[in-house]
């Protein structure tokens, strides 16, 4: 792992004896991809539109083709409360294929084959629960799963989650709201690793067609408690979006636009996920550069 490309960027000595990454790389069972320089992040459901053993890697391996270099796995769950209506259907679909958390792992396996690109497990908790931690953080990491994160599992209850990733050498990635004190959020910044995933609004993911002003300022937060990375999300569905988000975080995370792309194109997948994420990739690229001149 530590040879891969662009987002483990290095490591320190951690909890349980093991190595803690600092900067880390993405996710599928959706796909998401996350781009930590300019950043963005794309989102399929594993096992949506058609079964995850060709076509959502395919679609995962277009958006790295595309500049993705993180893709976030999302694993399908029949009670995604922090999900809008578009990936809710994927998850629903994905279910029906038979879609597990070990088919999403197997498809990191697969996509680790014929890329670089990081690898995240975007899940809720009950999936990897019902397969034992020890048993997903070994599968993960056998896989060349760079990390995982997990919706609903709250810093404070994450002591046996956190050393089990520890020693498998996982990223951790979690979670901070704008509702979130600053204690909190130096929690979430202490014990994160690969980078921090700010959502930009409360409620559910879904796309919006106006940027909440309480990304930026989380952002700015966030950034008094770490040097990770900082990946900005939910909501984001456009370029104009993107290219605002790009100027002021490391990441910006596309997830049901994604999904809304696939679900309005069958038989088209790949090409129209590819399609959209060069876009963004080119608008953001443009944007960061500006936005960082801006702060410098």
């Amino acid at each position: 792992m530590k040879s891969r490309s662009a987002a483990l960027l290095h490591a320190h000595r951690g909890e349980c004896g093991k190595t803690d990454y600092i900067a880390g790389r993405g996710n599928v069972g959706y796909v998401r991809a996350v781009q930590l320089i300019h950043g963005y992040n794309t989102m399929l459901s594993g096992g949506y539109p058609c079964g995850i053993e060709v076509e959502t890697r395919d679609i995962a391996l277009a958006a790295i083709d595309a500049g993705a270099s993180v893709i976030e796995l999302g694993v399908p769950f029949s009670d995604p409360l922090a999900d809008g209506p578009v990936i809710q259907r994927a998850s629903q679909r994905a279910l029906r294929h038979g879609t597990s958390l070990i088919d999403v792992i197997e498809l990191g396996k697969q996509i680790r084959r014929q890329s670089q690109a990081g690898l995240i497990i975007f899940s809720y908790l009950n999936p990897i629960l019902r397969l034992g931690l020890e048993n997903f953080t070994t599968a993960a990491q056998d896989a060349g799963i760079d990390g995982a994160l997990i919706t609903d599992l709250p810093v404070e209850e994450a002591d046996d989650y956190l050393c089990q990733m520890r020693m498998h050498d996982l990223a951790t990635i979690f979670l901070a709201a704008p509702t979130s004190t600053d204690e909190r959020l130096k929690r979430i910044a202490d014990i994160s690793r690969g980078f921090v995933y700010a959502v930009s609004r409360t409620g559910v993911t879904g796309a919006r067609q106006e940027m909440a002003q309480d990304a930026k300022k989380l952002v700015h937060r966030l950034r008094k408690f770490t040097k990770l990375p900082i990946a900005v999300g939910f909501g984001i569905s456009t370029a104009a979006q993107f290219a605002a988000v790009a100027g002021f975080a490391d990441a910006a995370v596309v997830g049901s636009a994604i999904v809304q792309a696939i679900e309005n194109n069958p038989g088209n997948e790949a090409k129209s996920v590819a399609e959209f994420v060069r876009q963004l990739s080119a608008v953001g690229s443009t944007q960061a550069t500006v936005g960082r001149e801006a702060d410098s």
